[in-house]
Order: C-alpha cells, then sequence, then structure tokens
C-alpha cells in the first residue's frame, strides 16, 4: 500500500513553477498496461492480415467510381483508397489523409470491401482536416501516457485543433508542460509512426482496457449491435471509430496552446480531468498564420474589451448572469432597438410573457423528458416549477387562450423575455455561454400554404440585420431525420417551401440531408466575423409538433378546424452571444449607431468649460451618449485619452469655436476634420447614427475594424 500510494501522490504531483517533476516511476508502471495492448492488437492485426491474404486468394474484382465519374478497377478486401489515390498520381497519393466510401469516411489503408464511390480528400477539405486533428489528437494521448502515465479518456477534433482529457488526480498540469508534450509529439511526428485499425468484440475491447475504467464505461454504453474498432500508433492503442492518417509523419508543425481543468462527462460531480488543447498542421507557414490569427483574436476577445471599456462584469454570487455597466447597457438597448424596429416593419406584435411555469406546461411540449437537467426547477406551495430556458411554449398558452380564425394568420409573437438555462460551471464562457439571457425571439403561426412567404420574410429581415452589423453568413437546409415525427406529406410541403424560400434569397445555399429535427426542417445559418470565424446565431426552424402537444387549432372557412405550423424564428439568436460576436467583429470599434462612447467635448481651457457643456447639452438633445473633458490636463492628453476610450469623435472647443458657433472635429483614428458649425453637424452625426452606418460619415476611420471587416468580406465575396 505505501509503494502505491507513493506512485499515486507522484502521479498527482506538479510543481508549482512549471518544471515537471519525474513521472519516470509512473510511467514504468503503466508500462505493462501498455505493451499488454499492443500485444493483444497484434493478435487482432494477425487475425485481420489472414483476411486480406484471404482475400487476395478469392481475387474479387470491384469497380471504384470516381467523382469525375472515372472507374477503377479493385480487389475485394485488398486494394485501398491509398492504392487508388496512387494508381492517379504519386503528388495526390502524398497528399490525401481520408477517404469517403459511399459517402463514408474511411481510412485511406483500409480495404475496400466491395463495388463503391470513392473520394479523396487531403488536409485543405474539412473532412481531411478533421481526421488530421482526430489523429493528431492520438497522437497527443500517446506524449501524454509516455510523459506523465496518464489515465486517457476522451480526445476529439475540434473545429480547430483537437484536445485529450486524461485523469491525473485532483492536480492540475501547468502552463510549462505546454513545451514538454509539444516536443513529445514532434517526436512522434518524426518517428513516422503507423495508424493501424483493427475490429473487435465487446469482450475483447473489455480485456484490453481493463485497467482504464473511463473507457470500460464507454465501451459498456455502446450499442449491442455496435462494431467496436481499435486504433494503433505506435506504443499507443486506443478505442476509437476513427478514421486516421496513414502515419504519424504528415504532421509538420504543433502547437498545445492551453491546458485547463475538466469534469469527467462534463459533470462536476464526477472525476476531475486536464483537458490539453493542441492543434497541428502538414506545414509551418499554416502554423504561423493560424498564430497570428489567434493572437488577433485575443486582442479582441470580448472578455478583454468589456473589462477595458468598462461594458460588463460576472459575479460569483451570481454565475452565468452578467452584469451590464451603464456603457455596456446602452450597445445592448441599440441592439434590442434595431430587432424592434425591424418588428414593426414586418408587423409583429411584441408580447410579454411569464419567466416561472407549472412544470406540467414542460410535460405538455415535452421538455420535462428531454431537458429538464438545462432547467432550473423548485417547489412553489408543493408544486413544482420551473424558470423558462425559452418561449414557445408560453407562446403556445397565447394561441390557444381563445378560439383562433384563419384571417388572424400569419399570427408573428415576439418576446425580449429573460430566459434561464442551467449550464455547467466549466462550460460558461463569458458572453458566449451563459445561464440568464434574452433572444429575439419569435414565433410565427400559421398556415401550411403560409409558410413559404412567411419564411422568406424572415430571411429578408435577417440580411437587412446582418447587412447592418457587416456580417457575412451561410445557409443549409437541414431535412427529415430517420426519426421524424407526422406526416411525410406535410413533411415534403414544408421542405419544399423552405427550399423555394432559400431560392428567393438569391444566395448560395447547401443541403444538409437528414440533419432536421424530429418536429421539422430548418434552416441552419451560419455567421462569420472578420477573422472568419463562424458563429451559430440565427436560426428558422419549422414545428408540427408543438400544435399537436397543445392541441392548438384556428377555424377555417367553413366549419372545419385545422392545426397551425409553428415557425420557430431569431435573428441575433441570444442577444448576450451576438454582444460577444460584434465586440470581437468590430474590436471594439463601434459603430457610432451602437457605440457607448460616440462624442467627447474636448475644451482647450478652463474659459471654454463653459462652451464645451453647452456643446455637449446641444448633442445631448439630439440623443447622443457625449461627455466633456473638463479635468485640468493638457488639450493633447485629453485627445489622446478619448481616442484610446473609443469615442467616435472628439469635438475641441476653444475661444475662437464659442465665438463662431464651432467645433474642431476630430475622430478616433487620429485624424483632424476642421472646424465644422455646430448646428450643421449634429444634423450629420444624426444621419450618420439613425442610417447605422458602419463609417463615418468623414470617411472610414477604423482601419482595423469596420474597414477589416469590409474588406475581408469583399474577398470572401470574391
Amino acid at each position: 500500500m505505501g509503494a502505491a500510494s507513493d506512485v499515486q501522490q507522484q502521479v498527482q504531483s506538479l510543481q508549482l513553477d512549471g518544471k515537471t517533476m519525474s513521472f519516470t516511476e509512473v510511467v514504468q508502471q503503466k508500462k505493462p498496461y501498455y505493451e499488454k495492448r499492443v500485444q493483444l492488437f497484434e493478435q487482432y492485426a494477425a487475425r485481420q492480415k489472414d483476411r486480406i491474404e484471404a482475400a487476395k486468394a478469392a481475387n474479387v474484382p470491384i469497380k471504384i467510381v470516381l467523382p469525375d465519374g472515372a472507374t477503377k478497377e479493385g480487389l475485394k478486401g485488398v486494394t485501398t483508397p491509398l492504392d487508388v489515390a496512387k494508381q492517379i498520381s504519386n503528388s495526390l497519393a502524398k497528399k490525401v489523409v481520408v477517404a469517403k466510401v459511399d459517402g463514408e469516411t474511411w481510412d485511406v489503408f483500409r480495404p475496400l470491401e466491395g463495388d463503391c464511390a470513392l473520394q479523396l480528400h487531403s488536409f485543405d477539405d474539412p473532412e481531411g482536416r478533421e481526421t488530421f486533428w482526430h489523429s493528431s489528437a492520438h497522437m497527443l494521448g500517446q506524449a501524454l501516457e509516455l510523459e506523465y502515465g496518464v489515465d486517457l479518456t476522451i480526445g476529439p477534433a475540434l473545429e480547430e485543433g483537437f484536445y485529450y482529457d486524461c485523469y491525473m488526480g485532483d492536480k492540475a498540469l501547468s502552463d510549462g508542460e505546454r513545451s514538454n508534450i509539444e516536443k513529445r509529439i514532434e517526436a512522434i511526428a518524426k518517428d513516422g509512426q503507423r495508424f493501424e485499425r483493427v475490429v473487435v468484440s465487446r469482450d475483447e475491447a473489455l480485456a484490453m482496457f481493463e485497467e482504464n475504467k473511463f473507457k470500460i464505461e464507454i465501451i459498456n454504453g455502446l450499442p449491442e449491435d455496435a462494431t467496436i474498432t481499435i486504433y494503433r500508433v505506435g506504443p499507443m492503442v486506443d478505442l476509437c471509430s476513427g478514421p486516421h492518417l496513414p502515419n504519424s509523419s504528415f504532421v509538420k508543425a504543433v502547437s498545445v496552446f492551453n491546458v485547463s481543468r475538466a469534469f469527467w462527462r462534463a459533470d462536476v460531480a464526477k472525476e476531475p480531468l486536464q483537458r490539453v488543447y493542441a492543434i497541428t498542421f502538414p506545414d509551418k507557414a499554416q502554423l504561423k498564420e493560424w498564430q497570428h490569427r489567434i493572437e488577433e483574436a485575443k486582442k479582441r476577445d470580448h472578455r478583454n474589451v468589456g473589462v477595458q471599456q468598462e461594458l460588463f462584469f460576472f459575479h460569483q454570487l451570481s454565475p452565468g448572469s452578467c452584469f451590464f455597466l451603464p456603457y455596456g447597457g446602452r450597445i445592448y438597448n441599440a441592439l434590442i432597438e434595431l430587432m424592434r424596429e425591424k418588428y414593426w416593419e414586418y408587423e409583429y406584435e411584441e408580447v410579454v410573457s411569464p419567466n416561472i411555469y407549472n412544470f406540467s406546461l414542460w410535460e405538455t411540449s415535452g421538455h420535462a423528458d428531454h431537458y429538464r437537467e438545462n432547467m432550473f426547477s423548485f417547489d412553489v406551495e408543493k408544486a413544482e416549477y420551473g424558470l423558462k430556458p425559452m418561449n414557445c411554449p408560453g407562446h403556445c398558452l397565447m394561441f390557444g387562450n381563445r378560439v383562433r380564425s384563419y384571417r388572424e394568420l400569419p399570427l408573428r409573437l415576439a418576446d425580449f423575455g429573460v430566459l434561464h438555462r442551467n449550464e455547467f460551471s466549466g462550460a460558461l464562457h463569458g458572453l458566449t455561454r451563459v445561464r440568464r439571457f434574452v433572444q429575439d425571439d419569435a414565433h410565427i403561426f400559421c398556415r401550411p400554404d403560409q409558410v413559404m412567404a412567411e419564411v422568406t420574410s424572415f430571411l429578408k429581415m435577417l440580411n437587412e440585420v446582418y447587412d447592418i452589423f457587416g456580417l457575412d453568413y451561410t445557409m443549409a437546409l437541414s431535412t427529415r431525420p430517420e426519426g421524424y415525427l407526422g406526416e411525410l406529406e406535410l413533411w415534403n410541403k414544408a421542405e419544399t417551401a423552405l427550399t423555394e424560400a432559400l431560392n428567393s434569397t438569391g444566395r448560395p445555399w447547401v443541403m444538409n440531408p437528414g440533419d432536421g429535427a424530429f418536429y421539422g426542417p430548418k434552416i441552419d445559418i451560419t455567421v462569420y466575423d472578420a477573422l472568419r470565424r463562424k458563429f451559430q446565431c440565427a436560426t428558422v426552424q419549422l414545428d408540427f409538433q408543438l400544435p399537436i402537444r397543445f392541441n392548438l387549432t384556428y377555424a377555417t372557412e367553413g366549419t372545419e378546424s385545422k392545426r397551425p405550423v409553428i415557425v420557430h424564428r431569431a435573428v441575433l439568436g441570444s442577444v448576450e452571444r451576438m454582444f460577444a460576436i460584434l465586440t470581437e467583429h468590430f474590436a471594439g470599434k463601434w459603430p457610432l449607431w451602437l457605440s457607448p462612447r460616440q462624442v467627447m467635448v474636448v475644451p482647450i481651457s478652463e474659459s471654454s468649460y463653459g462652451y464645451a457643456q453647452q456643446v455637449r447639452s446641444e448633442l445631448r438633445k439630439a440623443w447622443f451618449h457625449v461627455d466633456a473633458d473638463v479635468s485640468d490636463r493638457k488639450m493633447q492628453k485629453k485627445v489622446r485619452e478619448a481616442q484610446l476610450a473609443q469615442f467616435n469623435y472628439i469635438l475641441v472647443v476653444g475661444e475662437n469655436e464659442k465665438v463662431e458657433g464651432t467645433v474642431n472635429v476630430r475622430t478616433r483614428d487620429n485624424k483632424v476634420h476642421g472646424m465644422h458649425k455646430l448646428a450643421d453637424l449634429i444634423p450629420l452625426l444624426v444621419q450618420e447614427r439613425d442610417s447605422r452606418s458602419l463609417n463615418s460619415v468623414f470617411g472610414s476611420h477604423d482601419s482595423s475594424g469596420q474597414q477589416q471587416n469590409a474588406e475581408q468580406q469583399q474577398q470572401h465575396n470574391s
């Protein structure tokens, strides 16, 4: 017990100054486990090699169809996608990292099992990047095992990069460990270790990983009919569905960029884990480009800008709930006001609904069965109540409050009600993942024949709002999934209506077959900021099931009653999330209409203080956020401070300006725009603000903000 305790203490111990302690004894203790995995893998691999030899002997020909219609010949159970790539060209064979066989991702070293359609993908393709980073996660797992003797849990690919969660007791890895892990991965890459795949039985998998309780839990949770696959790269053997790279030498550049805490199954009541984030590339130039982009993103991080500009903060006494300060409140309210104007233009009716409901509402809507763990619930007079996580059930009560006629449809109900979702504390992240938030949420109750017109109108509104922000976006139609509910004919009509609505926009869009919700098809909208990062904000979703659950009907021209279709839709999504996106999109350099600091009046001397306050007063009458700096600092210092604080306009005033009724106009990019009559300037600024222009009336003055956004969007569109 004493020796085991000493080893466990070593596993959990890290020096606080960033230097790695010796884990030699820990790794040595785990060595029999690692060797057992390799020995078992080789047994199973030998079994697979026998099957390949048998396939060679059988010599069954297959036909392989390429994307251009060309065909290649092969042998069933022998020919691999990599063999086909080599037939086409050696240069292609060197670049291909993964294949698709009849639409299914496939290792390039895995034999084909029959006639098929084959696609080959490189790192430049989304499928290639996912495989590249998933394989790199296995290399990271090997590094963590060899360096620290950890128990590995899961290691998925991300949109950019990957991570691996590992168990090391209750101690955290320090940033000082990152360079050691990087060196390990680089050595693994140089070693050119092959990735290998075998199929095993459930009992074989359990025997292979019996020393790792996390892997055992994963295996036991797999469906009874699941195909269980194991991958090996060097001494590291892992449970994985694949696919993977041919070998580790494809990785030419690596950065381990973050180490943090996590919890098994994202549950704070379960084992604490160490999460190591990294990213890899097939050449060093791509890594440098990524690092540059990440540095720019750090400068724009809404959490930092929020503190610097006194926009908002979070407090431990209300985790996940934002405190918007006066300056942040100005931006928040400007976003809400924009949507209210659009609601008026597009004839929505704004409603106010309760925050707290008896849980029987959520049982009717189905959220009690599928969403309870994400809700805040409590007892009131021996009955269970919950804070609403969404508005749709409440809007169903509003629709069903009385008999509805077909003449009332479409009925568009908009709601800025406060929503609460019980996110895990470890998942909370600035304004992008919170517990308390507001959506520009609206539900359209309409007849089936009105769906196309309503969705078309919504997409037009969406485009107008995103143009105001200078945000680019893409759209995808997600269609009927396998487990859909409702009548097939209704689904077909709805998907046709959404297709026609998408076509009416004149914008390109793609199809996501089978990716719709079980209760209706949807259009997924992905928005891109100035750094070409993508976010999910807006949504438009058809719902056939809530009207059934709430027994909603409307009276037709005759005596018949029919069910409406509900269109769930949002443009901003969460106002908090859009606030974060726009903060980083504009890099804190807000356009005038959104800016919490629009105008600063700077008097040259004390004798001009009175005129400065007069100028401020006139601008306030025009509803501008304006301050006057009457401190005893020098004029140049005041101007510089105003520029750093991101005031859109700095108006310098002295005795001459007082006499002439003028101001000397400067912008935050340190450009001087000369003398202007205050009476002439105010209408110009009002026009810029009320038109929600991204640029100054005196020309663009935000080279790192709006101008960069416009340039990058123009490059993307071209």
